[in-house]
């Protein structure tokens, strides 16, 4: 059996504007209906497999669940790291949780953002790895690659002879285009995938030899963590003093246990646009499009509207035109990784835009801000079925709702309410005020605020269902 240990942490910041630090890649649906984290879960099914280990974030634990409960996976754990450690931290953290309890499994450490089209290589794979694993290699698969992409890092390999796992040389990063040509050519370099298989054990041991400090701060902050249900919150404090560095130079560069397989398995990291390009369904002209948007004489382009204004273009070629209600993002589609500039430049300027979108998704829903001026601002609130919004209150600013569709059981003050379709009520500054939905379908409202300040923090919430912090916006 199979321990999948599902790494869902970063900020995908090369898929913005999409993609946000609040709403990252892997929680999208970049290249099909679901999203990667979903498709990720749904490949690691059936009887080989035990219930999935999720690392992830504080600020995403509850996407996180619903996303997987939604599509029918049921994780044993969601290990929230207190900070951003890279993957070395992670996966001790999975390591070490499993072994706190006496276990000492095969983990597949795999990250929730890749597309692996071709399940049935992936599965195929994992079988001729596993025998290594289980006698102590840390075993990695490489995708055999297709092109010269300088955008992957690479492994080379012991010439292989046949299936199964073969001995690690060297690991590479990202190579100009010649180098890139130059590894095709010999056939003993394979795309760096970032997934392994590994005992919970082997992983602690190597730890212990080439990251100690590393290994210290984990175990220290497994050993004193919290547990909310299916949330495991590991210990801040000792987590905080694990260094900030990825498997593959933390361990897998130094350990002697190293082995790689090679595999076929139409892998793709969906790393830029450039990548959802290639990935996509194309016209006749090599366009990929995806919402309101009308072309003339273009080709070989990405085109992708998420609810902004129509998208028009004439003439374009192999260009990214990336349209969200509150940013437009255009690059040649060789350039769009080039992306994580203007993030980093826009996160210096205190641009909002750059960690959360426009719409912005809750526990119990979403909210998205539809008009603002000097005094006022409008919203549009969605709260799912049965969920609800926190017991609070605004120092700052009254509220107005209007039920636009489905039923609201409201609260202002003492007084408890159901309000239909085309109903409304109002909410004084510094009055006690809860919304939920008590039916079967969504709840739409649309929500005035007026007041000298209508920032998201001006929130005193004094109940939540789930656990979230007095104060803290949303």
């Amino acid at each position: 059996m199979i321990r999948p240990v599902i790494l869902c942490g970063g900020a995908g910041t090369r898929l913005w504007p999409v993609s946000r630090e609040l709403f990252p890649k892997q929680l999208l649906a970049v290249t099909g209906e679901r999203s990667l984290l979903q498709e990720t879960a749904a490949r690691l099914t059936g009887e080989t497999f035990e219930a999935p280990i999720i690392v992830g974030g504080e600020e995403q634990r509850f996407f996180i669940k619903r996303q997987l409960e939604d599509s029918g996976t049921f994780p044993e754990a969601i290990l929230l790291e207190p900070a951003g450690r890279n993957t070395a931290a992670a996966a001790a953290l999975a390591a070490a949780w499993l072994a706190l309890s006496g276990r000492d499994e095969l983990l597949l450490l795999m990250p929730s953002d890749h597309v692996i089209r071709d399940r049935e290589a992936f599965l195929r794979a994992l079988d001729l790895g596993a025998p290594a694993a289980e006698a102590g290699s840390i075993v990695t698969f490489g995708a055999r690659p297709t092109e010269p992409n300088t955008q992957y890092g690479y492994i080379e390999a012991e010439a292989a002879s046949g299936d199964g796992p073969v001995p690690i040389v060297r690991f590479v990063e990202k190579p100009d285009a010649v180098k890139a040509a130059e590894y095709l050519a010999t056939g003993h370099f394979f795309w760096n995938a970032g997934i392994f298989l590994v005992k919970a054990s082997s992983l602690l041991d190597e730890m212990r030899e080439h990251l100690p400090d590393s290994i210290e701060a984990v175990l220290a902050s497994v050993a004193n963590a919290q547990t909310d249900g299916l949330f495991v919150r590991p210990d801040a404090a000792a987590f905080g003093r694990a260094p900030n560095i990825s498997i593959d130079h933390g361990v897998m560069e130094k350990t002697r246990r190293g082995a790689v397989v090679p595999v076929d398995m139409d892998w793709s990291d969906v790393g830029a646009w450039d990548a959802v390009w290639k990935l996509g369904d194309k016209d006749p002209a090599g366009n990929v499009v995806r919402g309101d948007v009308l072309l003339l004489d273009t080709r070989n382009s990405l085109l992708r509207n998420e609810g902004g204004p129509l998208v028009a273009a004439v003439g374009l070629d192999s260009t990214a035109v990336i349209a969200v209600r509150d940013a437009v993002f255009v690059a040649p589609l060789q350039r769009v990784a080039e992306v994580k500039k203007l993030v980093e430049t826009l996160k210096a300027e205190g641009r909002e835009c750059a960690v959360s979108p426009r719409k912005v998704t809750r526990p119990w829903g979403s909210y998205e801000g539809i008009a603002n001026g000097p005094r006022f601002q409008v919203k549009h609130i969605v709260v799912d079925p049965g969920q609800s919004l926190s017991l609070q209150k605004h120092v700052h600013r009254s509220e107005h709702w209007v039920v636009v569709s489905g039923s609201a059981e409201v609260t202002v003050g003492d007084q408890v309410s159901i309000l239909q379709e085309n109903e409304s009520t109002f909410i004084p500054a510094g009055t006690t005020h809860r919304l939920v939905n008590p039916g079967k379908v969504p709840l739409e409202l649309v929500e005035v605020q007026c007041g000298p300040y209508l920032g998201e923090d001006d929130i005193v919430r004094l109940e939540d269902i789930y656990g979230r912090t007095e104060g803290k916006a949303g």
